[in-house]
Order: C-alpha cells, then sequence, then structure tokens
C-alpha cells in the first residue's frame, strides 16, 4: 500500500491511545507472585517507544487504530519490559526509572520466572496480528526476539575483555537496542500494508534510531541526572561494561583508562569520577553528542526513502528528536 496523506493519525491520538493500552492492560490475577511484578513493572512507566513508533508507523497507512495492531504494540512493550527484568538481574541493578528492580523487592528466582512468564505474554499480544500478515510478524519479531539475546551475551561477554572495537561494539548494540525498535517500525508498516521496500526502509530507520538512542544511554549513563535518568549514574562504570564512550576513548588512546576500569579497591563514586576524568580529558562527551546526532539524521535519511510525504516525514523526524532530544 502506498502512503495515502489523509491516512496518518495525529500525535496527540497515539499518545491518548498509549496511556489507555497501558493504564487498562491485564494480566492474570493467579498467582499473585508470579503476575504482580509484570504489574508493578508496567505500572512503573516509561517513554512506551517501542509501541509508540509502531503505531506510529502505522498510522502513516491507516487512519484509525483497532486491536489488530493494539495488541501486537503492547506486545512490544511487553517483551522490552520482560528484557528489562533480567537485565537488572544480570546487571545487578537495584533500581529501574527510579523503582526498586524486580529481583531487589521480590527475589532473583521471582525475577527470573516473571520474566519468562512476561515474554510468553507478549507472543500472545504480537500473534493477534491479522492472519494475512501473521507469518511474517511472528518471523520478524521471533527473529528479534533471538538477536536482543546475542546482544545481550556479547555485551555480557565485552565486560571480561580489555578491548572492544568499535565495529563489535555497533554490531553489539545493533542487536541489543537496535533491532527491537527497528522491529517496532516495521510491525506498524507491515500490519498497515506499507509495500515491501517502505517496510525495509522503516526497518532501517528504526535501526538507525536504536543505535543513536543506546549511545544517547550511554551517554547519560555516565553524565545524567540520576532523577531524569531513572537510575544511579555510573553503573556502566562500576560494572566494568563497555560502553561508546568506553570504546572511543580506547580508541583515542586515553592514558589510564584500562588502569581505572580495573580498579577494585575504590569507591565506585572515586571510581566513576576517576573514568570521567579521562573521558573529559579526550574530548568524550563532544564526540558522543556528534555521533548521537550523525546517527539520527541518518535514521531520517532513510525514513525519506520510505515513499512517505512531508508531514508523515516530520512526525517521524519529531519522533527521533523527542526520543534524542535530552542528549544533543
Amino acid at each position: 500500500m502506498l502512503h495515502n496523506p489523509n491516512t496518518m493519525i495525529a500525535d496527540s491520538i497515539i499518545d491518548s491511545t498509549i496511556r489507555d493500552i497501558f493504564g487498562n492492560i491485564a494480566f492474570q490475577a493467579q498467582p499473585e507472585g508470579l503476575y504482580d511484578p509484570l504489574r508493578y513493572m508496567i505500572s512503573i512507566g516509561g517513554k512506551r517507544i517501542r509501541p509508540r513508533l509502531c503505531l506510529t508507523t502505522y498510522g502513516i497507512y491507516k487512519n484509525s487504530l483497532g486491536p489488530e495492531i493494539l495488541e501486537p504494540a503492547a506486545g512490544l512493550e511487553v517483551f522490552h519490559t520482560f528484557t528489562l527484568i533480567h537485565d537488572d538481574i544480570m546487571d545487578h541493578s537495584p533500581l529501574r526509572r527510579g523503582h526498586d528492580t524486580v529481583w531487589k523487592k521480590w527475589s532473583e528466582d521471582t525475577a527470573i520466572l516473571s520474566g519468562d512468564v512476561m515474554c510468553i505474554d507478549a507472543y500472545k499480544r504480537i500473534a493477534q496480528a491479522p492472519a494475512s500478515v501473521l507469518p511474517e510478524v511472528l518471523h520478524l519479531f521471533s527473529k528479534t526476539a533471538s538477536e536482543v539475546c546475542d546482544g545481550q551475551q556479547m555485551d555480557m561477554e565485552f565486560e571480561d575483555r580489555d578491548m572492544v572495537s568499535m565495529d563489535e561494539y555497533m554490531q553489539m548494540i545493533g542487536l541489543k537496542t537496535g533491532v527491537l525498535l527497528a522491529c517496532s517500525s516495521a510491525l506498524g508498516a507491515i500490519i498497515g500494508g506499507a509495500d515491501p521496500q517502505a517496510r525495509k526502509c522503516l526497518y532501517d530507520y528504526g535501526y538507525l534510531l536504536g543505535l543513536a538512542f543506546q549511545v544517547a544511554d550511554d551517554y547519560l549513563d555516565a553524565y545524567g541526572d540520576e532523577k531524569v535518568f531513572g537510575k544511579p549514574i555510573g553503573g556502566d562504570i562500576v560494572n566494568g561494561k563497555k560502553s561508546w564512550l568506553t570504546v572511543r576513548a580506547y580508541e583515542k588512546g586515553a592514558e589510564g583508562l584500562l588502569e581505572a576500569f580495573s580498579a577494585h579497591d575504590i569507591a565506585p563514586e572515586e571510581k566513576i569520577a576517576a573514568v570521567k576524568r579521562i573521558y573529559d580529558s579526550v574530548g568524550i562527551v563532544d564526540e558522543a553528542r556528534a555521533e548521537i546526532h550523525r546517527l539520527s539524521e541518518k535514521a531520517i535519511a532513510k525514513a525519506a526513502e520510505a515513499g512517505i510525504d512531508a508531514a508523515a516525514l516530520s512526525q517521524l523526524a519529531d519522533f527521533a528528536h523527542s526520543l534524542l532530544g535530552r542528549s544533543y
């Protein structure tokens, strides 16, 4: 289906729909010990980036939002939330969006099992896509789910390595973050009836936006405001995680970075301060902001190849800028 400029759904309608979806989302009542963590994680909010993007690309091709897109869009957020529950266990993170993480509030065992059932719930919702596109939707979503796990494994393995190349790092964040935003963008287009070329361009738009978003997340982990960021600043440094900032600083030959990262006999706040001083010495802040801008502009350029009109492209550009505006 070619884009009809008269069908675009306004951001205000998408915003109100998102509030309705997650204000009324229901999970199984019993056993409470299994499903309460799901209700808790959804209740503590988030920007709902993935379902919002899915509804936005769908709205380029359709003029109303029905169950055929609302349930899959909700499934994207449920899946993303499942990955956060398990990520928080692996990262030993005590806070998520300013609240206790599930493993901290309940237990690691509960977090593992509740995460598992949340993943299953996501599939149930994705499977409510229209029968005509269901095989393609399930194939893309299953491929994406597997790739997210690939990226998480790479991320963990990088923690045990002194050096990671920028190519390796970008591959990892493409899997861990980029593919789910790409899937969200493409699913809206597929269910909306976009032609194959547009689907590919909108997938690439989401992927590049995901890269930009992860670099921004890395930047904010070191330089953000904890009250805004929703979790402790410097977590990547304390946990020895390779971020875009770390990889680029290594590339630039930053002196003392490996030693600062490897230090275990100093307080966490001292380690964070020491690493940030090294980042500052090689101009990492400006470079990170420039990379976020470059990737976001590349994403918008890819969306422009989808055969959509200026109003739809503007809507996607606004989405990108609102997502990344806090970091560059």
